[in-house]
């Protein structure tokens, strides 16, 4: 048999939950989509430019929380985004093969960073 004893409250708990759902993630989190949007459309390659100036974000609220995308809207006919071949690489028609280039981890890294440190201060804040 399992026993649980408790002495004392929740009340610094609660207190601290209770503050946290007033930060304002969705302005927080907008904000760092401009900046990783900006981020984005410069580490990008350009040939012509299309692909760095098809970056997007959302900001998604649902009742679990606050997420951020980012998405680039230029594909390949069959509706692969060019950017993920840039990314990763990718065959040629010829039977040759494209080495990948990795411009979006180190693009985004600093901003992911920079939400973490934010959010982090606001949460300690209450």
């Amino acid at each position: 048999m399992i026993t649980f004893k408790h002495k004392g409250n929740f009340n610094k708990s609660e207190y601290f939950l209770t503050h946290a759902k007033r930060v304002d993630y969705v302005s927080i989190l907008t904000r760092y989509g401009d900046i990783g949007l900006r981020a984005l459309e410069s580490a990008t390659p350009k040939d012509t430019g299309l692909s760095a100036n098809s970056w997007s974000y959302k900001v998604n609220k649902t009742q679990r929380g606050v997420s951020i995308e980012w998405s680039n809207s230029n594909k390949t006919p069959n509706g692969t985004p060019i950017v993920i071949l840039i990314q990763y690489g990718h065959a040629t028609g010829d039977g040759g093969y494209v080495q990948g280039e990795d411009f979006i981890n180190p693009a985004i890294k600093p901003v992911f960073d920079d939400i973490s440190e934010k959010l982090r201060k606001e949460v300690s804040r209450l």
